[in-house]
Parts: structure tokens; sequence; C-alpha cells
């Protein structure tokens, strides 16, 4: 009669886990193969942060090498958007070769903004390839403050 031990191994079941994971991703997105340069710009989008204060909801995008003529802000329904163009042109001098690669591609994000918002009074700013949208609150919309008084 042979005896057989069982052993546990994480390592196989990370590796299994993992595999799993792999599996889920290229159902969703399609296979996981190295990706070029010229296709992670294309598929580039803005990185935006959004925070709030007492006063406005402030939006801050990150689009390094965008001319601002090449940006447009909207404010339709609640709804901020970014839109815009990106062009890059890369020039490569070496002793035997000159090499130079241009791109245009465009890109599109939007934010819905809290019920709050005054559309009307949007700022915005851009400097040092970040833009800045400043988005006031409407009066009454703040929170006020209420006593809280002992019952006699």
């Amino acid at each position: 009669m042979a005896t057989e031990v069982a052993r546990w191994s994480g390592a196989n079941l990370i590796e299994e886990a993992r595999k799993e994971m792999e599996d889920v991703f290229r159902r969703l997105f399609g296979p996981m193969e190295r990706i070029k340069e010229e296709d992670k710009l294309a598929a580039w989008s803005p990185r935006v942060d959004v925070s709030e204060n007492d006063n406005e909801f402030l939006v801050v995008a990150d689009i390094p090498g965008v001319d601002p003529k090449d940006v447009e802000v909207t404010i339709h329904e609640g709804v901020l958007s970014f839109k815009g163009e990106k062009k890059e042109e890369r020039e490569e001098k070496k002793k035997n070769y000159h090499k130079m690669e241009r791109f245009v591609g465009t890109f599109f994000r939007q934010i819905p903004l809290p019920a709050g918002a005054d559309e009307e009074k949007v700022t915005e700013t851009f400097a040092n390839g970040t833009i800045t949208v400043h988005v006031p609150k409407k009066p009454g919309t703040q929170p006020r403050r209420v006593e809280v008084r002992p019952v006699k």
C-alpha cells in the first residue's frame, strides 16, 4: 500500500491566481502584448484630480506637451469636458542615421460635477502643462451649522 503525502504549496496557489487574473484581463481587454511607444501616446488620456473646499470645486488636469490653443474646456448639464489634441514630434540624429517621428492624436475626458456647482462662473488657467478649472459653489448650497439646544 503506497502512502501519498500531500504538500501545500503557496507558490502554486499564487501562480494559479495570477493566471486566472491574466485570463480575466485577456477576456476584457484583449491580449496583453507589449505596447509600442506610439500606441501608448495614441491611447493617452490626461490625468485629472478633483478636489473641493468650502467655496469651490477644483479640477486639475495634466496635459504636458499640449498647446493651450489646442484644448477646449466645456461645461454642460453638470459635466465638465476636456477635449484637445496632442501633437508630438521626436527627432533623433546619430552618426549613421536620422530618424524623425510625428504623432497627432486627440483626447477627451468628462468629469461629472456635484450638485451645487455654479456652471456660469467657471474660470480656468493654464500653466506649465497643467490646466486648472475653478468651479465655484452656488450660494445657499454650502452647509450651514444648526445649533443643538437641550430640551427644557
